[in-house]
């Protein structure tokens, strides 16, 4: 390993960055502080065109992927539930959850964000799968959830039959973890957004689980193109050509649906499955947002609960994460922002600038025209397959679960050698971040040796790595080994969630994490041995869940780990750890093929730390407060008389903090009504969960703070009069608890005409 000089005279840039790391010890110590003052106290049928299509449409099928229909209906029906429930969450000040920066907080709404639960049962077995518009779902967030089911059913819904899956939105509230790494780039442990996030979930298969009916699935899948590319090329290609000749791409785009109806036909839902980042919002937006994946589901509800609100209708339509560990929506690929040159090379970088400057963009104009188009393709995608869905899914149903310790399994490499996994530890590349949201210090991806100025600022602050770490990461040079850091609670889990569920010849893969495409393509065929060779199943469809029940960063090949770029750099638990969980997922899978679930070692239960060492790192909000003259839902600037098509209708109010509205599940922060004349009334006809309207909460001083709502005129909207209202609270006085009270505005009345 090449040395550097660490004896030099410190830049500006460099002396701000000692700063920088000197103030993330000082919150460690804060939360040590605080832990010790704390412990004491508690140790539906698609026809008609999508109405908002991207600029292309939808790729027809090629003949050699449509599937064959069954050869005779199924003499078995399943009973098939479907539930969609609001998981919000607190919409300002709380970190969002995803590019893992603390300044990156929420200040209004683009898009609610929706827990969609699907449970499937037979006479002796039930699965649920839940797909939450969520970064991930952390581990605290599942115990949570079952601890809830536990309650309210008994062990009819439990570990091993209940997958929990987040679409990794990254513009969703954070502060649901329980780990130290998470607790300090999300502002700690924040029980709102947690508590949203839980009572979401379990609201949402309690729907699901009321409306259980005798119904139908289908499987069909197709390809989605010019929706995805691999952000990591150079990691790609160090897998073995033989490997790679037997793909097309270095992509996964086959979009996976199931097409769930009742006995008579009638559409109930559709669960999908498919490999992008939802980045499409990227790291400067400041609005919660569902991203491109929940833009899809938007636009496929919509049209299925015709007449209907967002997020209201019967019809429910998920579109889940899979192995997108390597895959950006970004398809213009990553150019220097500062000249326009291509900068895709092995370390993102740009001549100028460095790896800061080096971003990706696209396919849109902005990140709302990216996450539009995005989303809209593979929405038009899922109608076609939703609709020429044949093949029938039957048989039985199946569930198997573990926990394992994943710092310490010992892989069978081949006949003679074994490895290990290894104690988590976050290499340098990780802190460059990626083309769709760089880290902003002075890393790069790709870097196989480390800085002897940061490694020295660690060592000093938080102690190095020990050796046997350094050894089983190499060649991962260690940034943080969060393995062996375990104040005031451990950084990173060792406890991890393994999982598979079955609906007759679908196996649900639950991966704890972010696969990359080989990553995925490696687990898809070795589990779907196991299940054919072994089991009476026959042929099977496997599908790569991904962010399922516990997240631990990104799970790259042994090969692409070489390479060192953010994501093997955030393959915390060490290069064999694609192998580990392949040895650990056939395992599941042999149980189940061979029917010896029951025999399956349930493993060391994970951890669950009590309330009182979870602590909250978000202030206060102080008393809300009005400007001189006016009240709470004052317009300060007032709409236009009257607007087209296509224009955008803005208004500022008076406002509370928006986190002083608590509970705002199922509600909204706005409307946009059209005064009806047949009835002398106003009709709701957006709210805050439609994509055309944009909630922005501006903070003053003072406690003073105002709202602007957009309303981007679709040209679908009919003439005549509207206006917009706004509701939210405001906190009266500081006491405990303290006093919020109920406020509304409303603009004044405006025309739109063609």
């Amino acid at each position: 390993m090449a040395s550097k000089s660490c004896c030099r005279t410190f830049t500006a840039l460099e002396r701000v960055l000692m700063v920088l790391f000197v103030l993330m010890t000082g919150v460690s110590v804060g939360l040590i502080i605080v832990m010790a003052v704390s412990r004491s106290s508690d140790t539906t049928d698609l026809l008609t065109t999508t109405p908002a299509p991207p600029p292309t449409g939808p790729e027809k099928p090629k003949p050699s992927e449509k599937p064959k229909p069954s050869e005779k209906p199924s003499d078995t029906s399943y009973q098939i539930g479907v539930g969609r429930a609001d998981c919000t969450g607190p919409v300002a000040e709380v970190p969002l959850m995803g590019y893992a920066s603390p300044d990156q907080t929420a200040g209004g709404i683009h898009t609610r964000l929706y827990s969609r639960a699907f449970i499937v049962a037979n006479n002796s077995e039930r699965v649920v799968f839940v797909s939450a518009d969520i970064g991930m779902v952390s581990q605290r967030l599942r115990l949570e959830v079952l601890k809830k089911l536990q309650t309210k059913y008994g062990d009819l819904y439990r570990q091993e039959n209940v997958v929990l899956s987040g679409t990794h939105t990254h513009s969703g509230p954070g502060g649901y973890f329980q780990y130290t790494l998470f607790i300090i780039t999300s502002k700690g442990y924040i029980k709102p957004s947690i508590n949203a996030i839980v009572n979401g979930i379990v609201k949402s298969i309690d729907i699901a689980h009321g409306n259980l009916k005798a119904g139908r699935i289908f499987l069909n899948k197709g390809e989605v193109e010019n929706s995805n590319l691999n952000r990591s090329p150079h990691s790609y290609l160090n897998n073995p050509e033989e490997e790679r000749r037997k793909y097309k791409s270095n992509t996964d785009k086959e979009l996976v649906v199931l097409k769930m109806v009742d006995s008579d036909g009638n559409g109930l839902g559709l669960l999908s499955w498919f490999a992008v980042h939802p980045v499409s919002m990227n790291n400067t937006n400041r609005m919660v947002s569902s991203d491109n994946m929940g833009y899809a589901s938007y636009l496929f509800e919509q049209e299925m609960n015709a007449g209907s609100l967002p997020g209201q209708g019967p019809f429910v339509a998920a579109f889940s994460s899979s192995n997108l560990g390597d895959v950006s929506p970004n398809t213009k690929g990553p150019h220097c922002i500062n000249t326009g040159e291509s900068c895709d090379n092995i370390n993102s970088s740009c001549p100028i600038g460095g790896s800061n400057m080096c971003m990706a963009i696209g396919p849109g104009v902005d990140m709302f025209e990216s996450t539009k188009i995005i989303g809209g393709t593979i929405f038009n995608k899922a109608k076609e397959l939703y609709r020429t869905a044949q093949q029938e899914v039957t048989g039985p149903l199946n569930a198997a679960h573990q926990w394992v310790n994943m710092t310490d399994v010992t892989v069978q490499l081949n006949a003679t050698h074994t490895g290990k996994t290894c104690k988590p530890a976050l290499g340098h590349s990780f802190a460059a971040g990626t083309i769709d949201g760089v880290g902003g210090l002075n890393f790069t991806q790709g870097s196989v040796e480390g800085d002897p100025f940061w490694d020295g600022i660690r060592d000093a602050l938080l102690g190095s790595p020990s050796n046997e770490t350094q050894d089983c990461h190499h060649p991962k040079p260690i940034l943080f080994s969060t393995g062996e850091m375990n104040v005031p609670l451990p950084w990173h889990p060792a406890i991890v969630d393994v999982q598979i569920i079955t609906i007759g010849s679908l196996a649900i893969v639950a991966i704890p994490g972010e696969f990359t495409t080989m990553a995925g393509r490696r687990m898809r065929e070795a589990v779907k041995n196991e299940l054919e060779s072994r089991g009476s199943l026959g042929q099977v469809e496997v599908v790569i869940a991904g962010l399922c029940n516990i997240y631990t960063h990104y799970i790259t090949t042994y090969e692409e780990y070489q390479i060192q770029r953010y994501e093997a750099a955030s393959n915390i638990y060490g290069p064999h750890s694609l192998s580990a969980y392949i040895q650990l997922f056939s395992s599941l899978a042999r149980a189940i093929a061979e029917n010896k679930v029951a025999d399956l070692p349930k493993g060391p239960e994970p951890p669950f730390f009590n309330n009182s060492q979870l602590i909250s790192l978000l202030p206060l909000n102080p008393v809300d407060k009005t400007p001189l003259n006016t009240s709470f839902g004052d317009v300060l600037i007032q709409t236009l008389q009257s607007y087209k098509r296509g224009e955008v209708v803005e208004v500022t109010f008076v406002s509370g903090n928006p986190r002083n509205s608590a509970d705002m599940a199922e509600k909204t922060f706005l409307t946009v009504e059209k005064y009806e004349n047949m009835t002398n009334s106003w009709k709701v006809v957006h709210t805050d969960a439609s994509w055309e309207t944009r909630f922005h909460w501006n903070k003053g001083t003072g406690g003073q703070s105002n709202v602007t709502v957009e309303w981007h005129v679709p040209s679908t909207a009919h003439p005549g009069t509207y206006r917009i209202q706004h509701f939210g609270h405001y906190k009266e006085r500081p006491s405990f608890p303290p006093v919020m009270k109920p406020y509304e505005g409303s603009s004044g009345s405006f025309e739109i005409y063609n």
